[in-house]
């Protein structure tokens, strides 16, 4: 017999299979001989009170054995099949070249960055305060963004696409197996580069292509329809091709835009990183005096607060992480956020952002379109000239920054370019700082202790999604002018975070999967 339970345990006594065991039988009042096994089908951490419980839910196989259900792609040949274009090799375009391979075409992926190995030594030279290279960096190269961001696989879109595929495919090539049941899963980013690895040899192993270091410089139209794709003096003909560039890839929406392909402004949102020490956050989370115990996770956060008519809330919060400089370019200032699968360093981070609305990039409108990019990135170069014109970040303490006083010191802390003492409310929009400043007040009296000076602010967090929108059509997921492109995940506006835009990789293949299999037939 199967049966569904639920319990609410102890993190001790369910933190290995002897102990789940245990209350399994006592909650079934079984024999040891009667269960034969059990699936774990989600596992949450309940800390609104002392102690902590975790909510375990689980599918019992009692006097019956334990079914194995094996996931496995099937991935045909495609070395001979029709090509499709992929712009872009983050999540969007791998899970959509995964889903073209199962459908019979051919993905062809040119990335403007390294193979996912070869960028740490881009990353190292940033974190070292040496320089930027703007086609491999935080943002830029195989993997995408993600790749050096936590690897966070919570997401709210679940009606958008298959999330349970998403981690299964993500496991078979190497995430950890408690991933398709952790309430907020996430991979880490020292194991995410061997699973993009993993993920390429398979795209490579059933004849598809990647092309690293290759930067698309032009898209060819004729007659309102995808002709091809250069890739500086070479061109590569498509009549389907995914535009999945992310949302930092700035060159393609001035291309669109100079091409007259329809390109919309978007809100979006902009702010700082937060980081407390992590043993701050535990104590607050899990109402504890000193050291978390042993058998829980470094805490998580998460806040929002309506300010006037503006939303202020925490934004890819990353417990036991390290700030990242996640800039694109020379002369800006980016940060961002990651964490090792162990969250295991001292600090805990997160964005900290306030909504950005269209009457915003006033300012901006002689860039039509684009006048939110243009916003984005005047924030980010004033940043620049204004710390010390370096990779260095201006920063504050946070009751500092509430006070409006400069900092006279600052404290440890993880971003490795260093930081310089700096008034924010100098350097960022006056509405930005306004809605920080309040926030900030309002979440200290609903987490007693977030509101400290041991806490450093670092301006700025930017990159929180894209500020442009790609339009295409509901069902069929094509640009509304241009046949045979296919607008996809963050850089189109469509996704935020690796699962949902890989769906949206997916629905893409899928889109053009029915187009083109109808017209072989």
């Amino acid at each position: 017999m199967k049966k569904t339970i639920e319990i609410s345990a102890l993190p001790e006594q369910t933190a290995n299979d002897t102990g789940i065991r245990l209350l399994i039988t006592q909650n079934l009042r079984l024999s040891s001989s009667e269960l034969n096994g059990y699936k774990i089908i989600k596992k949450s951490i309940d800390a609104r009170r002392n102690p902590v419980k975790i909510n375990l839910q689980l599918e019992v196989f009692i006097n019956e054995p334990l079914e194995e259900n094996k996931f496995e792609l099937e991935l045909k040949d495609v070395s001979n099949a029709p090509e499709v274009g992929i712009i872009g090799a983050g999540p969007a375009g791998l899970f959509a070249a995964i889903k073209l391979i199962e459908l019979g075409l051919k993905p062809v992926i040119f990335e403007r960055g390294k193979p996912v190995r070869e960028r740490r030594r881009d990353l190292a030279a940033i974190s070292k305060n040496i320089s930027i290279n703007p086609e491999s960096n935080y943002c830029f190269g195989e993997g995408g963004a993600g790749t050096y961001s936590d690897g966070k696989l919570f997401t709210r879109s679940s009606k958008r696409g298959n999330v349970k595929r998403i981690l299964q495919i993500l496991v078979l090539n190497g995430a950890d197996p408690d991933t398709l049941y952790e309430a907020h899963p996430h991979i880490g980013t020292n194991k995410l580069p061997l699973i993009i690895t993993h993920i390429r040899e398979l795209i490579l192993a059933a004849g598809g292509r990647v092309h690293f270091n290759s930067r698309v410089t032009d898209i060819a139209i004729k007659d309102n329809a995808i002709k091809g794709l250069y890739v500086g003096n070479d061109f590569y003909a498509f009549s389907e091709v995914i535009l999945a560039t992310g949302h930092s890839a700035r060159d393609i929406f001035e291309l669109l835009n100079r091409k007259e392909i329809l390109v919309e402004p978007k809100p979006f949102a902009l702010g700082v990183r937060v980081e407390h020490p992590q043993i701050l956050i535990d104590q607050i989370q899990y109402k504890c005096s000193g050291i978390r115990s042993e058998y829980l996770p470094a805490s998580s956060y998460s806040l929002v607060q309506q300010i006037g008519d503006r939303g202020v809330f925490s934004f890819c919060m990353c417990p036991g992480g390290i700030i990242a400089p996640a800039m694109t370019a020379p002369g800006e200032i980016v940060v961002n956020g990651w964490s090792p699968s162990k969250r295991n360093n001292p600090y805990a981070n997160s964005g900290m952002v306030v909504s950005v609305k269209p009457e915003d990039f006033h300012a901006f409108q002689n860039r039509g379109p684009l006048a939110g990019m243009a916003f984005q990135q005047s924030v980010e170069q004033d940043c620049y000239e204004k710390a010390n014109k370096s990779l260095e970040a201006p920063a504050q303490r946070m009751i500092d920054f509430v006070d409006k006083t400069v900092s006279q010191s600052l404290p440890k802390n993880s971003y490795l370019p260093g930081t310089v003492s700096r008034n924010l409310h100098e350097i960022l929009p006056d509405f930005v700082a306004h809605g920080l400043k309040e926030a900030l007040q309002i979440f200290g009296s609903k987490m007693k202790g977030y509101l400290t000076n041991e806490a450093i602010i670092l301006a700025t967090e930017s990159r929180t999604s894209s500020p442009v929108r790609i339009p295409r059509d509901k069902e069929t997921y094509v640009h509304p002018q241009i046949k045979g492109l296919y607008p996809c995940a963050e850089g189109a506006g469509y996704a935020g975070g690796i699962v949902s835009a890989a769906m949206d990789g997916e629905n893409c293949a899928s889109a053009i999967g029915r187009v083109k299999l109808s017209n072989m037939k």
